[in-house]
């Protein structure tokens, strides 16, 4: 991701000191490009491993679960999830909404909003976070439901204005604490660079990272 203009992470919605800040963020240095630049493909795949495996131990203490909603990842987070033998028991499903018209259709994101900036955008983001986690909503689960969202350009060109690795990624958490009132959502702004294929599983990585880093900064 590249740090231009101190924009590897930008932050789109109100946030609470006591969170960690996103992964990429120019402040962080777990977020640099150059921690998964030098690494493989298999080596990207066994770290998501690693964070997956913590965050469903996490979500079975707390009795959560998890949802997506995505876009340029197209499933890939998804699987990262389904790969972790037991993740039935926490992640619910992912909507691969690829096309803009199933963007509003499917997850109720705004499509004036659609129409006036397109699908990357991070008030898009934030909305498919929060329509994933209420898209798998049951009654049995109550309001414990994680939503995650991915929308970007994966490349190799350029989306009109929009160039090649600009993603954003959406963590929409639950209020798991009596003293919380409401959800909390979080948009993150990547700068990815790379293959297509690279540009998409980086994405992957940092969604779990911020994903990881929540539940490691909640209340046990």
């Amino acid at each position: 991701m590249s740090r231009s203009g101190g924009d590897a992470a930008r932050l789109c919605s109100s946030w609470s000191p006591d969170r960690p800040a996103f992964v990429g963020d120019p402040a962080m240095h777990v977020g640099d490009d150059g921690d998964v630049d030098a690494i493989s493909n298999d080596a990207l795949v066994s770290r998501c491993d690693a964070m997956v495996v913590r965050v469903l131990a996490w979500c079975q203490r707390h009795d959560c679960k998890v949802a997506a909603a995505e876009s340029l990842t197209g499933g890939l987070l998804a699987d990262a999830f389904v790969r972790i033998p037991g993740a039935s028991t926490v992640f619910l499903g992912s909507a691969v909404t690829y096309d803009v018209a199933a963007k509003a259709s499917i997850l109720h994101v705004d499509a004036d909003l659609l129409r006036r900036e397109g699908a990357v955008y991070p008030e898009v983001a934030r909305q498919m976070a929060r329509s994933a986690a209420a898209l798998y909503a049951q009654p049995d689960y109550g309001d414990r439901i994680i939503g995650l969202a991915t929308t970007g350009v994966a490349g190799p060109g350029p989306d009109g204005p929009k160039p090649a690795g600009l993603v954003y990624i959406g963590v929409s958490l639950p209020a798991l604490e009596s003293s919380s009132a409401a959800r909390s959502t979080w948009v993150g702004e990547l700068r990815c660079s790379g293959s297509r294929a690279r540009i998409r599983r980086v994405t992957v990585l940092r969604v779990l990272q911020n994903l990881s880093q929540f539940t490691a900064n909640s209340q046990e």
